[in-house]
């Protein structure tokens, strides 16, 4: 009989038993969790207790998360923010801001960060490719360049690439943007509960991330908005997510999102060391047996899951 081996955990996770568990458990919570009565504030509670675990993920507190359908929605709602600067903008960031109307990208973003650029490229933005090395690398030099030359509002740039796992080193990244001005984004999708993330440490402004990436259900994700960053409502109607996302809450997603977060805390430093030996193993096997592969992406810096291979004559 065949076994089939799914390898394609950068695209999506299985639920993890305990947050599948958690998942089912509250679907008969069905209280509005914005509804006054004990049923709502029940559900109310138990979404504030997951706000908390998804922000010790990343080292932030829980009034910096923004809950969303996922990572696209997040990132869709920063380069959404740099549209209408006179009301995102306080007096102060508009002294720090003025009329920037350049965003820089590198030049292996998510289609969802791609395609939001070219939306503010069609309303009179500036917008600009960082171009990488041949392991995926930002090409340094030609960042800070761009920084100097043309003083952005915003940069943004992915944390690890979902295709080679090449992990980007956003804390200098971030500080050569604020010393420019500039505001700093990154889509941690592929990063968060794979390796260390810490909000305070790397000082950016936004940060993307998604639960069924780390074995939460889909359609539930995050934005975490540094204090004082500026961010405009993404979806109007209501007074959820401090009115910057209405709609009624998916309850048993946001619960089941917290869940994944904290065995992802827990786990974290197993999960990478014994991820990082599998991938390892299986690397070596390739380059044991098959002549001239060849393997892409950094060799030290990328994710301890990812391995990409080209295989010649494929």
């Amino acid at each position: 009989m065949n076994t089939r081996i799914y390898l394609d955990y950068n695209a999506t996770t299985p639920l993890e038993p305990r947050v599948k568990e958690i998942l089912i458990s509250h679907l008969d919570s069905f209280a509005n969790a914005s509804s006054m009565h004990e049923d709502g504030r029940s559900v109310a509670k138990e979404i504030f207790t997951a706000r908390e675990y998804v922000a010790a993920l990343i080292n932030a507190e829980g009034g910096d998360i923004l809950f969303t359908s996922g990572g696209s929605e997040s990132n869709n709602a920063v380069f959404n923010t740099m549209i209408s600067p006179s009301l995102t903008r306080s007096t102060h960031l508009k002294e720090l801001y003025g009329n920037r109307k350049t965003i820089l990208i590198s030049a292996i973003e998510h289609p969802c960060v791609m395609e939001s650029a070219k939306k503010l490229e069609k309303l009179g933005f500036i917008v600009n490719l960082i171009p990488v090395d041949s392991n995926g690398l930002l090409d340094i030099d030609s960042y800070k360049n761009l920084l100097l030359s043309s003083k952005p509002l915003l940069v943004s740039i992915m944390m690890a690439n979902n295709e080679i796992g090449t992990i980007q080193n956003i804390k200098e990244l971030a500080l050569l943007a604020h010393n420019e001005g500039a505001l700093f984004h990154t889509d941690a999708v592929q990063a968060v509960g794979k390796i260390p993330v810490d909000v305070k440490d790397l000082n950016i402004d936004y940060l993307t991330l998604s639960a069924h990436k780390l074995y939460g259900p889909k359609g539930v994700g995050a934005l975490y908005v540094k204090k004082g960053a500026p961010i405009e409502a993404f979806i109007k109607g209501g007074h959820q997510e401090k009115g910057l996302r209405a709609g009624t809450y998916n309850s048993p997603s946001i619960i089941a999102f917290g869940e994944a977060a904290r065995i992802a805390r827990e786990g974290l430093q197993f999960y990478e060391t014994h991820t990082r030996r599998l991938r390892n193993k299986l690397r070596d096997g390739f380059l044991s047996v098959i002549p001239d592969i060849r393997i892409n992406g950094h060799p030290e810096h990328v994710l301890p899951n990812t391995l990409d291979v080209s295989f010649p004559g494929a």
